[in-house]
């Protein structure tokens, strides 16, 4: 008679837990998937036989079996399961046998699957004697039913695990926090790299540069993808690569952050900042970018920081738009003798947006490429104004509007038009 089977108390209380949480659907934000995921692996792992032979080098592990399972129904059609498996085989963020292990168990989550995983293998007695009868949670029929059972109310819950978030499966069942970068086509981002084991690591955003004026990347974070291509494994200079064959196309990055939930060094990348520290000796990891260290009260969204401004309103200039017009365009508004509006200025990746302050609602937005000049006057250096196609004129014939600003004080006023100016000189068209 087997005794008192400690993993399945364990689980028995992730599964309380679980449901307590009541979240729907359930993320990785979920302080109950990681301990849910272990103690699931555990079980798994626990009493699985040793391969036998000399030419047996590699010790097995669950996902050994899994993949091992017959992959048709009866009708010699492939099954769901068969699905599930290649899908994991075909994941280039994980490397070994642990990673795709977990990466199915997550996949499994998500599609109300991991029971019914173990029911092929109570089904399939070839690799149900892996396990050991005695000592194992699977080879033992009184310890396998109340498993297959809490899986079942396991899989009774809706998950919703981010699978992209996958390249550090490998070393831990510990998720990272990730963020999408996206950015204009350019030259040069400004992003010093360092390869270190098959990780491509931001050793410094460079000032001036367009990953700097983007706000974005900050040196520690790990690059993971660009353009949907993988780094997970990466050789030397294939980032370069990888930019080479996607120029004059928009740029998005999936960035793992150094910083984890805590608020401090995720801990699986630990060995990676230690091996490019001793590479690289004045390097630092990087808490915020450098534009936002001194506004750090400024209002933000999506990591962006928005700017309270006045609008003065605008004025048509005519058929050209260059700087030598800005004088005018200043002039004209003034003139209007305007009601100041409170706006808030959001100066994006690859646009400029002017929302009411109110209700947050945009009042007009222009790619940068249609922003031909921005500017200010020096007898009032918190007053600046920029040129812009007018949408609304005759499509046969370039006109342009003037638009007018004032800020709070003649820094910000400066801080302003770098940032525009920066926009639209990053931003590169090819044919």
């Amino acid at each position: 008679m087997a005794g008192r089977e400690p993993l399945l108390a364990t689980l028995k209380v992730c599964v309380l837990e679980l449901q307590e949480a009541g979240s729907d659907p359930i993320t990785d934000d979920s302080p109950c998937v990681t301990p849910l995921c272990d103690v699931i692996e555990m079980i798994l792992r626990k009493g699985i036989k040793s391969k036998s032979g000399v030419l047996a080098l590699k010790r097995r592990d669950y996902w050994h079996w899994i993949e091992d399972l017959p992959q048709q129904d009866s009708c010699g059609r492939l099954s769901h399961l068969s699905v599930m498996i290649q899908h994991t085989l075909v994941c280039t963020k994980v490397l070994t046998a642990q990673g795709r292990g977990r990466y199915f168990l997550r996949l499994a989550l998500n599609r109300k699957f991991i029971a019914a995983a173990v029911q092929h293998l109570q089904h399939t007695q070839r690799l149900l004697e892996w396990y050991d009868p005695l000592f194992s949670v699977l080879g033992n029929e009184e310890h396998l039913e109340p498993f297959l059972s809490l899986l079942l109310v396991v899989s009774q819950s809706n998950f919703a695990l981010d699978l992209q978030n996958s390249s550090f499966l490998d070393e831990s069942w510990l998720i990272p926090v990730c963020a999408i970068y996206q950015t204009v086509p350019c030259r040069e981002l400004g992003m010093v790299l360092r390869y270190l084991e098959g990780r491509v690591l931001v050793v410094e955003v460079l000032p001036d540069s367009q990953a700097e004026v983007d706000e974005v990347v900050l040196a520690g974070d790990v690059i993971d993808e660009i353009n949907g291509v993988s780094l997970r494994h990466a050789y030397n200079g294939q980032a370069g690569t990888v930019l080479g064959k996607v120029k004059g196309e928009p740029l998005v990055f999936r960035i793992i952050r150094w910083c984890w939930k805590d608020g401090e060094v995720f801990r699986p990348l630990i060995p990676y900042i230690r091996g490019v520290q001793e590479r690289v000796p004045n390097f630092q990891l990087q808490q915020r970018p450098r534009n936002q260290e001194s506004d750090l009260d400024r209002p933000q969204q999506d990591g962006r920081l928005l700017y309270f401004v006045k609008y003065l309103g605008h004025a048509n200039v005519g058929m050209f738009g260059g700087k030598e017009i800005l004088d005018q365009g200043i002039t004209r508004v003034r003139n209007q003798n305007p009601i100041p509006k409170d706006v808030l200025l959001d100066i994006k990746e690859t646009e400029l947006a002017v929302k009411d302050k109110e209700t947050s609602e945009v009042m007009f937005q222009y790619p940068y490429p249609e922003i031909s000049s921005v500017g200010r006057r020096m007898d009032n250096r918190k007053v600046f104004a920029l040129c812009a196609v007018e949408k609304e004129g005759p499509p046969d014939m370039n006109s342009f509007n003037c638009y007018v600003f004032e800020t709070l004080n003649y820094k910000e006023c400066e801080d302003v038009i770098k940032r525009i100016a920066a926009g639209f000189k990053h931003t590169e068209w090819f044919v």
